[in-house]
């Protein structure tokens, strides 16, 4: 057995301890729209992208989702065919436009493919929706895609200003998860600077009925993503069997009371 001396081990020490420290970042798969709210209905935007929201990045390789759709009045729409490639940092993002001509919550939704992330040993599939309301009509917002997790909305998810709470419940298979632990991020412009890495990812869990509640303390779009571990592993590059994060992420944003 090697023996190392006293500087070596240092030095091993100096190299490894930095690693050690390295925060796990918080992925999150944004479904990011131009408005919440359509005071008169009109065409929205929508751009989705696989990143790190505090931090600006680094923005993950997305590939052409699984399922993008939208649902309606309880009609969902399929809209993949609609998405366009739109590359953020030289990784694959994509984008959409849809019309909303009728009063109602639109609920835009996306399944992408698993992503596999080597540091975790595991791939990683978010869920992710967000809720327009058109012709400001406050109705509709609670509705379920039915996603295989899913985050239900008990705070109406448009129209909130800044410091207001939103409230949701974590489903799995279309039942409440019991102490969910649900990650929290907003969508940094890079005004904010975090003091220390303990403020880039907020954490909490649900109740014991998988309900959860936070305040938004900054205006802006937050993203609350409940991390649960997939039914069914995958075959991992190296042709392992590894495990697989279902995520259920809602979008939720916070307007500042002098308009922003």
């Amino acid at each position: 057995m090697p023996v190392f001396c006293h500087a070596g081990r240092v030095a091993f020490a100096a190299v490894l301890l930095p690693l050690l420290a390295l925060p796990a970042l918080a992925h999150f798969q944004e479904i990011i729209p131009s408005a919440d709210v359509l005071p008169e209905g009109g065409e929205v935007s929508v751009d989705m992208v696989f990143t790190h929201p505090v931090e600006g990045g680094p923005v993950m390789e997305m590939k052409k989702p699984a399922k993008v759709g939208v649902l309606v009045g309880g009609t969902q729409t399929d809209l993949l065919d609609r998405i366009v490639e739109k590359p953020v940092d030289g990784k694959a993002g994509w984008s959409f436009t849809h019309a909303l001509k009728e009063p109602g919550a639109a609920i835009f939704f996306v399944e992408p493919q698993p992503y596999w992330e080597p540091s975790e040993g595991k791939y990683i599939v978010h869920y992710s929706k967000v809720i327009v309301d058109s012709y400001a009509s406050g109705e509709g917002w609670d509705e379920l895609v039915g996603l295989p997790v899913e985050i239900q909305p008990l705070t109406r998810p448009t129209g909130l200003w800044a410091g207001n709470v939103f409230t949701g419940v974590v489903l799995k298979g279309g039942k409440p998860v019991p102490f969910a632990e649900v990650e929290v991020e907003f969508v940094n412009d890079g005004a904010v600077k975090p003091p220390n890495d303990a403020f880039v990812t907020q954490v909490l869990k649900a109740d014991a009925n998988g309900t959860f509640t936070y305040a938004m303390p900054r205006a802006g779009w937050w993203g609350f993503a409940a991390l649960l571990e997939g039914d069914a592993p995958m075959t991992s590059p190296e042709g392992k069997q590894v495990p697989v994060e279902d995520g259920a992420l809602i979008w939720v944003k916070a307007t500042d009371m002098g308009g922003k």
